[in-house]
């Protein structure tokens, strides 16, 4: 299935039955670097504050430490050491895989586009 930037390639890490990290928890992340608050993140990703705080919330309890670091009584927030090595291991890894993909499938794709 082809994803919002048109590749074939989605990666979705699993650490437990109750532990996943994928590109809408990576992209929450990025948000909140941009935005500087969980809100504003969740809002232009098209989801509630609420559901962005229980996904944030999910990874700091995986993790046992914050994955976003909130400042009291502002609401400004901002991705922590950890969320950003995530981040930054998540996309290496993306890119790693889309490499290796781009690589292994070159004649299914051709085949793909000559079909289509």
């Amino acid at each position: 299935m082809d994803t919002s930037d048109g590749s074939l390639l989605s990666i979705r890490l699993r650490f437990s039955d109750d532990a996943r990290l994928g590109p809408g928890k990576i992209a929450l992340l990025e948000a909140i670097g941009r935005t500087g608050t969980v809100a504003a993140a969740g809002q232009s990703l098209g989801m509630s504050e609420r559901r962005a705080t229980l996904l944030i919330e999910s990874l700091t309890a995986f993790f046992g430490e914050p994955v976003v670091l909130i400042e009291p009584g502002s609401g400004r927030a901002q991705v922590s050491a950890l969320g950003s090595e995530l981040v930054r291991a998540f996309r290496a890894v993306e890119a790693d895989a889309r490499r290796s993909f781009d690589t292994q499938f070159a004649a299914v794709r051709a085949k793909m586009s000559e079909a289509g």
